[in-house]
């Protein structure tokens, strides 16, 4: 799997599958191909069990400069509905394993999509966001007037969707859109400080939380808490729960097998 894709960089080191985009000299503009390869390469990780998270990364000056324009300038309404382009793109809402983004430069259009489409976003110092679809008669059509209102509200998020600006990182943290804001020369280091704490804890645990957190920002809350409930109840048939618990017990650092 790792030599074969031409628009992304993979490796995985301490169960961490790190997938970088790889198109610096177009500031990771992204294109139909690359978006198959990072589903391909996120759905090999969600698959092998030596990785327990992802950590998405952009190599070069930016961490995505939106979807490239050329692929799509001349296409018309059945055009786009036969390609159903971003059917690739719903398939990452179904990685189970954590997805934590570690963004620079900047993340626009698509960029800004494929960003919230991660489960933990930390950026750069001067990491700016942004949806600029609407400065050249479209909208964002990847999730974004979606994900960015659910995190931040209808009203907020109208104003960067309507103008098209860039959101600085403050910004974006204040709101909730990211999780953290790291000296740039630090981001990979203490993205992957994080990934690999994330990586010791059980890993069943991890992924009924993380399919429990998601249910909670579109479920009411009564559906939400029985699929919580559901969800906890699952984890006392694992391996993981009994030796958990044990080792509480016990006063000793548990050991995690993801079973």
């Amino acid at each position: 799997m790792m030599n074969d894709f031409s628009f992304i960089a993979v490796s995985v080191e301490n169960q961490i599958g790190w997938i970088e985009l790889n198109r610096p000299k177009v500031l990771n503009a992204i294109n139909r191909p690359m978006v198959s390869e990072i589903v391909s390469a996120m759905e090999a990780f969600d698959r092998d069990d030596e990785v327990r998270v992802i950590v998405l990364s952009g190599r070069g000056r930016a961490f995505a400069a939106g979807a490239d324009i050329n692929e799509m300038a001349d296409a018309g309404t059945v055009d786009m509905e036969l390609i159903n382009q971003f059917a690739e793109w719903d398939k990452i809402s179904l990685i189970k394993k954590p997805v934590i983004g570690a963004v620079h430069g900047f993340a626009l259009g698509g960029g800004f999509e494929l960003a919230l489409s991660c489960d933990m976003l930390f950026a750069a110092e001067g990491t700016e966001f942004g949806f600029p679809e609407v400065n050249i008669g479209v909208m964002p059509g990847a999730g974004g007037t979606q994900r960015l209102t659910k995190l931040m509200g209808k009203t907020k998020a109208l104003e960067w969707l309507w103008t098209g600006e860039r959101m600085p990182a403050k910004e974006a943290l204040h709101y909730g859109v990211i999780n953290r804001i790291i000296a740039p020369e630090l981001l990979m280091e203490e993205t992957m400080k994080f990934a690999r704490k994330l990586a010791a804890k059980p890993p069943l645990s991890l992924r009924l939380i993380k399919e429990a957190a998601n249910k909670a920002v579109d479920y009411p809350l009564h559906e939400g808490m029985q699929f919580e409930r559901k969800n906890f109840y699952l984890l006392f048939s694992s391996e993981d729960q009994k030796e958990g618990m044990k080792a509480f017990i016990e006063k000793r650092n548990p050991k995690f097998k993801g079973k």
